[in-house]
């Protein structure tokens, strides 16, 4: 396996990078400024060339000083940790290089947003404890979050019921555009406890047997199917609470599940202490 780059190896990488950018520059130029941000496979590089003139002017980078910002990116990871997923690089005549990396918890100015597999593919690339996966890069990536404390949270269905028994609701109609997103963020979380039949419309009561008898989570929150059918057949809005979650995730549910999750959701839903995994 190879050995990480120790600081005597970094800097003669930065070298490299400054030689090939260099290397195509006219004389006289007075600086250039190298920004470099990736995450998996989705890489931006800006390079900005002061001249004569004094005046910054953008430029494309040699692939080759691409690749090696990439190579010096791998070998700065460090187990557990993680990497960083941007840096900048100024090289002037004569100076040495001033070279600046982002910290591996704050997330880079991309200027075009990676998809959230350039997030799952950082987290494959360069695996992190739990612990060092920042809020920022679990919701972009699409992972669970963990449930504070061990809890997971449960909504409501409406906001109370009239004289006449029937639901109140007091919440602010979605427009057509983003209940179509929270929708498929609610059909896509795993059923974790379902029943064979359906339940009655408390909204129209002449339909007794449509309501799924389900419940799906995303790991912090389990929700019933009447969650999904309320919103798509009568326009009733999630629980705030729920839908300020979804919509904090960018609409974005997470590719995964982990089963120790399953089991607090699932003990949220019936009361019961759940599974313990060997």
């Amino acid at each position: 396996m190879n050995q990480p780059p120790g600081p005597d190896q970094q800097r003669e990488l930065v070298r490299q990078i400054g030689a090939v950018l260099t290397a195509q520059l006219p004389p006289g130029w007075r600086q250039l400024r190298v920004e470099y941000r990736a995450a998996g496979r989705h890489v931006e590089t800006d390079l900005l060339v002061t001249g004569p003139d004094g005046v910054p002017r953008p430029a494309s980078p040699h692939p080759e000083a691409v690749r090696l910002l990439g190579v010096l990116r791998s070998g700065m990871y460090q187990p557990g940790l993680g990497t960083w997923l941007g840096a900048i690089l100024v090289f002037e005549p004569g100076q040495a290089p001033d070279v600046d990396f982002v910290r591996p918890d704050l997330e880079p100015p991309f200027r075009r947003p990676p998809p959230p597999i350039g997030f799952q593919d950082e987290l494959r690339f360069f695996p992190r404890a739990d612990e060092h996966i920042p809020g920022w890069l679990r919701e972009r990536a699409g992972l669970t979050p963990p449930a504070a404390g061990g809890e997971v949270r449960t909504p409501r269905i409406y906001d109370g019921l009239d004289a006449s028994g029937r639901p109140l609701i007091r919440r602010q109609p979605l427009a057509p555009a983003e209940a179509e997103r929270v929708l498929a963020y609610l059909d896509a979380g795993p059923v974790i406890l379902a029943s064979r039949s359906n339940g009655p419309d408390a909204f129209a009561p002449e339909r007794t047997d449509a309501v799924p008898m389900n419940f799906r989570t995303d790991g912090a929150w389990a929700w019933p199917g009447a969650v999904a059918y309320y919103l798509r057949e009568h326009g009733v809005p999630p629980d705030p609470d729920l839908l300020a979650h979804i919509r904090a995730r960018r609409f974005t549910a997470p590719a995964d599940v982990p089963e120790p999750a399953k089991d607090l959701a699932l003990a949220a839903i019936t009361g019961e202490a759940p599974q313990t995994t060997v």
